[in-house]
């Protein structure tokens, strides 16, 4: 629907869910893609979807709580295509638990480095080349770092974290021309949460949402990529998640119990 030919793209957390399907909606002639997760294998079969649809497309291997890791990102991606038009931190992992069960708090500590350190590294190596190219920045973050979502004491923090993070940067970058673009999604059916943390730290195997109508990640990543072409200073995905924001000013009591209507009771 949009043409990014021309411009040299850096997607983590592309080996699957969102950023794999962003990948691929981005794909097109003239469309030159960096790819960042930790699995490669996963990673090397959508870059070569990538390339099926038209698109340059290289996978790196980063784990993005390692500095180093994001630092050679970073510049594989500028060795490879001599610039950098958008960098999308899109990596992240979930977690599930309610705080009184939480038997390891590693696991927190691992999330935070993920969902906010990881953001960060790959930004601040990113920022020089995007002001060559007047570039921009994109993070998926979460309606879940707007609000406090019950049993979701690890993982709320650590999207609000990054939120505001990039809030705080959009003003820092102001007169350079980089523009920001935060993405707060509602629940979207990928795997995150199945993958995600439990009490004691281990993979948690099942999501602790209800996700009968959860939006679709081609849906999902239609919107982003709008948001992107727009350069937008937020999207907030949903409908339902703009009038939760509104009503918790209004009527926060209301608002809490709609959020323990949304955890799903075993």
């Amino acid at each position: 629907m949009y043409s990014f030919s021309g411009r040299v793209i850096a997607i983590t957390g592309a080996s699957e869910g969102i950023g794999a399907e962003l990948a691929r909606q981005l794909s097109g002639k003239g469309v030159w893609l960096a790819l960042a997760a930790r699995n490669l294998e996963k990673l090397e079969a959508v870059a070569a979807e990538c390339r099926a649809l038209g698109a340059e497309a290289v996978a790196i291997r980063c784990d993005v709580s390692v500095e180093s890791d994001c630092r050679n990102f970073i510049e594989e991606t500028v060795r490879k295509y001599s610039s950098l038009d958008i960098l999308v931190n899109n990596a992240g992992v979930s977690g599930h638990a309610r705080f009184e069960e939480v038997t390891d708090f590693a696991w927190y500590e691992t999330m935070m480095r993920v969902n906010y350190m990881g953001s960060l590294y790959c930004t601040r190596y990113a920022i020089p080349h995007l002001k060559n190219r007047r570039g921009q920045i994109v993070a998926v973050s979460s309606l879940a770092g707007r609000v406090g979502i019950p049993w979701r004491t690890g993982y709320s923090p650590t999207k609000a974290a990054q939120a505001l993070f990039f809030e705080a940067l959009r003003l820092e970058l102001q007169a350079s021309g980089v523009d920001i673009t935060i993405i707060y999604p509602g629940v979207v059916a990928t795997a995150i949460r199945v993958h995600g943390y439990g009490p004691d730290g281990q993979p948690a195997g099942k999501s602790g949402l209800k996700e009968d109508k959860a939006m679709t990640v081609q849906e999902c990543a239609r919107r982003i990529i709008a948001a992107i072409h727009a350069r937008k200073r937020e999207l907030v995905m949903t409908l339902q998640g703009r009038i939760g924001l509104w009503l918790r000013l209004a009527f926060p009591k209301l608002v809490d119990r709609m959020l323990l209507r949304a955890i799903k009771k075993d």
